[in-house]
């Protein structure tokens, strides 16, 4: 894609914010514009509203034993999520977009960019093993800047390549609601993720 100002483009690409217009009312949510009587299975970081077939998993780190992600198996395709605090004012997608191109390339793999129904996105061909048997897999990379978060997304299985199984994968993503709490964090810092305790009551 060229840019029809190019003169101005180096401003532009620097912190701006990258989601949905309508955000605020689809998702993905921040905290304060969640319908807070929603059953949602709290994980600390995000909030996710269960579903039929859904299937949750909490991704640990070895060495800290820290949740770093959280997967989602619903319809045949992934959802790997992640919430990273930001700045009130300013969106790391832009920024974030460009590392995950680099690292792709770095490993082997093909990406591009194109334009996704939650903005900007990466569709990438991912090398799954090393070797010359190395076998690639297709994920999409999304990413929504919301108020002092950014919710990183890689989409895989059904979801990635098929139409109607997409449209599903991208309406779970824009369910989850992003709970960033009001201790100061970094930019960039993951925000906590928590085990899910059993509700006592909705």
């Amino acid at each position: 894609m060229t840019d029809p100002n190019p003169e101005t483009s180096d401003e532009l690409e620097v912190g701006r914010k990258s989601a949905p217009v309508d955000r605020e009312a689809v998702g993905p949510l921040d905290e304060t514009e969640a319908n807070p009587v929603r059953p949602y299975i709290d994980l600390g970081g995000i909030k996710v509203l269960p579903r039929e077939g859904l299937n949750l998993r909490l991704e640990v780190e070895e060495q800290t034993k820290r949740i770093v992600a959280v997967g989602l198996d619903y319809a045949g395709s992934t959802l790997q999520v992640q919430p990273f605090a930001a700045p009130r004012t300013t969106g790391l997608w832009e920024e974030t977009r460009a590392q995950i191109r680099d690292q792709v390339r770095q490993q082997g793999g093909r990406v591009e960019e194109r334009e996704g129904p939650l903005g900007p996105e990466l569709l990438a061909e991912v090398p799954v093993a090393a070797g010359q048997d190395a076998q690639m897999r297709l994920a999409r990379f999304v990413g929504v800047d919301g108020p002092r978060w950014f919710l990183r997304g890689v989409i895989g299985g059904a979801g990635a390549a098929d139409p109607a199984a997409a449209e599903q994968v991208e309406d779970l993503f824009r369910s989850i609601v992003v709970v960033r709490g009001g201790a100061p964090m970094p930019p960039r810092d993951l925000i906590p993720l928590k085990m899910p305790s059993t509700p006592a009551s909705a």
